[in-house]
């Protein structure tokens, strides 16, 4: 079993396709990574040899930050946001859309399902008052 930045890769995918379970390598990074230490991205990752798995390894580590290195990097640009003020700071703190999306509608992914509409939390008009 090939385990590469603290994350087992499955022994039956393709290397190319097993890449990207690592939190910060894509599709497209995982071709380049595979090219650059030339292993056959076809190959499943329970055929790659001792010295492929070292060359990736090593290759992995010294080239990229991934998995928690990347979440603690992304926390603390997230904190930096908020301290200094800035506009994304405020939006994150809120809870809403950061990148200028429409809050009117369609905001539903980052709000949660909240109803904000004049309508949502009515009463039935037959009551009287």
């Amino acid at each position: 079993m090939v385990r590469i930045s603290g994350v087992n890769l499955p022994p039956n995918k393709r290397v190319e396709a097993a890449l990207p379970l690592i939190y910060g390598i894509g599709f497209p990074l995982s071709r380049k990574i595979l090219k650059a230490i030339e292993v056959n991205p076809n190959k499943k990752t329970a055929d790659l040899t001792e010295e492929e798995q070292n060359r990736l390894r090593n290759y992995i580590d010294k080239n990229f930050k991934l998995e928690g290195q990347l979440r603690q990097e992304i926390l603390m640009n997230i904190k930096l946001l908020k301290e200094i003020g800035a506009y994304r700071g405020t939006r994150h703190a809120r809870g809403l859309p950061v990148r200028g999306q429409r809050t009117r509608t369609n905001s539903r992914t980052r709000r949660g399902n909240v109803r904000r509409t004049m309508g949502s939390g009515r009463r039935a008009s037959a009551e009287k008052t």
